[in-house]
């Protein structure tokens, strides 16, 4: 028996073992790819090992599993293991396919192929590498669901007549990341928060309602550009959160996210606007030698139109199905923003596409606008890991060098790390923000306008001031806990009197404090 299908270890990847056992499942084909290709992938969060003991158990990095579980001494054993346990990794399979090479594989499928786990390895093999193999095509047997509805969330289901194969990946061969099951996920999928728009929207005034709309809509266009550490005047502000309110109403394509960077970008036009034609990163510049120091590579260029097309054929199967609206828009959102595809305006346009999909699969209405770009940025630290996240497990997979305008060039082929990836903590996070955005922002938005509304009657009872003078002093109010300076008062205000200034103070702490 090979020595390596039984060798014992303690660490892998500098992450200790929870006791010594063998590598299995994916962890064993990550190490069979560093060890036989010089391939390093992205490591999966939870991976799996065999040992001497009795005792099945997990931690929150490992699964471990008793001998009886061990895998025979080959490598198929370990993607037959993994695809039992550990569900679909498409990037770790697609890499060890090419390892083990099609002769194996076409043994392997040969050999017993009415079982179900040599079905699945065929289909997933055809499928990755759109190719066919020289097998003839299964004439009976029943169908066997492809991905595990128990370990990830699976898509709208397509059967393979070929493998007896029910294909319920959530993507595309050019796209497809992955969502797995945890308890967080299946609580909010399970509690349907979306409900709590209704609810709290009922009996509500329509102009109300409309205003505040108004007043979300412009929020989130200054929270999506804030995001990107931008300030614009107000009116570039508006004509994106215009853009906003139309979201839902134009299917997603090519020339739609051209448009909306236009719209993004405003009069100062890049150079090459739309699809890059060159490399881009995100990060910063050597002070002295002006090297690129990334933290975050975007696609290449060269595999924009092959990522894009994906994209946008994953969002047509999945929006136009029964999956989860909160999941569609984080792999497409998500999926947006990691690939990169413009020069400018990437950050804006996949916040934007929150907005696009919930509306679309009808999670929001169009007279409600669901600021997600507010909440996002009230968690802006826990954003930035979510996006981390994905980008420093892949920075040292990327092999580049500096080019003469301080840019850079891709070395090897990477087109795979930006098609097949997890987003389960994406997910996560985007659901925490809509389950804030529900329950206190929308809230708070509306409940500030109607004692806004209150007040302002109070005022014009009374005294005689105009509406833009009002807000002002509303403003002013809110600013520092009900009390009007001396100095505010003398500035803008001349013409109250102490006894009117005290009067809209008490009706202020009667409204907006009490």
């Amino acid at each position: 028996m090979s020595n390596r299908f039984s060798q014992k270890v303690s660490v892998f990847h500098g992450q200790a073992l929870p006791e010594e056992g063998m590598l299995a499942g994916y962890a064993f084909m990550l190490q069979e790819l560093e060890q036989n290709s010089n391939k390093v992938l992205p490591t999966p969060k939870q991976l799996c090992i065999i040992t001497d003991k009795h005792q099945r158990y997990s931690t929150k990095r490992w699964q471990v599993f008793t001998k009886r579980h061990k895998p025979n001494s080959n490598t198929i054993s370990h993607i037959v293991f993994a695809l039992k346990y550990e569900g679909i990794d498409l990037l770790i399979l697609k890499s060890t396919f090419q390892l083990i090479g099609e002769e194996e594989i076409k043994k392997y499928i040969l050999s017993e192929p009415t079982g179900q786990y040599s079905r699945k390895i065929w289909f997933l093999y055809e499928w990755l590498f759109e190719i066919k193999l020289d097998i003839p095509d299964l004439k009976k047997g029943t169908y066997v669901e492809l991905l595990n509805p128990n370990q990830q969330y699976p898509g709208p289901t397509e059967n393979s007549t070929r493998h007896r194969i029910k294909n319920n990946l959530p993507g595309t061969p050019e796209f497809c990341p992955l969502i797995r099951k945890t308890q967080k996920l299946e609580k909010y999928i399970s509690t349907n928060i979306r409900d709590s728009i209704d609810k709290g929207l009922n009996n509500r005034d329509k102009e109300l309602i409309k205003r505040t709309a108004a007043f979300l809509l412009l929020k989130d266009s200054k929270a999506s550009f804030a995001i990107e550490g931008e300030y614009p005047p107000n009116m570039r502000a508006r004509n994106w959160g215009k853009a906003i309110g139309q979201a839902g109403k134009k299917p997603l394509t090519l020339s739609e996210i051209e448009r909306l960077q236009h719209v993004v970008i405003g009069s100062k036009k890049l150079k090459n606007m739309g699809i890059r034609e060159g490399e881009g990163f995100i990060g910063e510049h050597d002070r002295e030698t002006f090297t690129p120091i990334p933290d975050h590579i975007s696609a290449k260029a060269k595999d924009l139109t092959s990522l894009m097309n994906g994209l946008l054929n994953t969002n047509n199967l999945l929006q136009n199905s029964e999956y989860d609206p909160i999941l569609t828009a984080t792999t497409i959102a998500f999926g947006f923003v990691f690939i990169h595809p413009l020069s400018d305006g990437n950050g804006r346009i996949h916040r934007y596409l929150i907005h696009h999909i919930l509306t679309w699969m009808g999670y929001t209405k169009r007279d409600m606008i669901f600021p997600v770009s507010s909440a996002i940025l009230d968690r802006i630290s826990d954003y930035q890991d979510v996006l981390e996240d994905f980008s420093s497990q892949r920075i040292d997979l990327i092999e580049w060098e500096s080019t003469s305008d301080h840019n850079i060039k891709i070395l090897n082929e990477t087109i795979d790390l930006y098609r097949y990836f997890d987003l389960t903590r994406q997910a996560e996070f985007l659901y925490e923000c809509v389950e804030e955005t529900i329950n206190r922002i929308i809230p708070e938005e509306i409940d500030y306008l109607e004692k806004y509304d209150m007040l302002t009657n109070r005022i014009n009872s009374f005294i005689n001031l105009p509406d833009t003078k009002v807000d002002l002093l509303i403003k002013l109010l809110n600013q520092s806990e009900g009390k009007l300076s001396k100095k505010k008062r003398e500035n803008h205000f001349e013409e109250l009197t102490e006894e009117e200034v005290f009067i809209i103070e008490e009706n202020y702490e009667e409204i907006f404090i009490s």
